[in-house]
């Protein structure tokens, strides 16, 4: 295929409209924009929003905010410094944690960030771990286990 073989697609162009060329074309006369009328006025342009006086639908809806805090993941977070506490070997669960008064609430589970550096070896359940913890989880020899 060359430059010059290039064609567009079969319906992709279109005869232009012959406006005011007669009755017999179908657009003769008032060239297809009816009877008088701001539309039918040359330059006639109408902000896309224009209600026709109506109160715009801009000004009609609330402007107060919206918060979709009902339905938002909220986790209880940890540092991994706040772990050393613990004895090695130890399985550290929510309930552990709740009980020890690291978390005072589990709210939608808990997340583990990477604050911090951990010294035992342990196991470590939680609804979530962020990359910086998960790294230095192994690197202390522990574990990260997703509930």
């Amino acid at each position: 295929m060359k430059l010059h073989e290039l064609e567009k697609n079969i319906g992709a162009t279109h005869a232009k409209k012959r406006v005011g060329r007669g009755p017999g074309s179908g657009l003769g006369k008032t060239s297809g924009r009816g009877q008088k009328g701001q539309k039918a006025r040359s330059g006639a342009s109408i902000n896309p929003v224009f209600e026709g006086g109506q109160l715009p639908l801009y000004r009609r809806i609330p402007k107060r905010g919206f918060s979709n805090a009902k339905f938002k993941t909220r986790y209880a977070v940890i540092n991994l410094g706040q772990l050393n506490v613990f004895e090695d070997g130890t399985v550290v669960t929510p309930a552990l944690l709740k009980d020890t008064g690291i978390i005072k609430n589990q709210l939608d589970g808990i997340k583990v960030l990477g604050t911090g550096k951990l010294e035992k070896k342990l196991t470590i359940q939680a609804s979530k771990f962020s990359a910086s913890a998960e790294e230095k989880i192994k690197e202390a020899g522990s574990k990260a286990e997703v509930i």
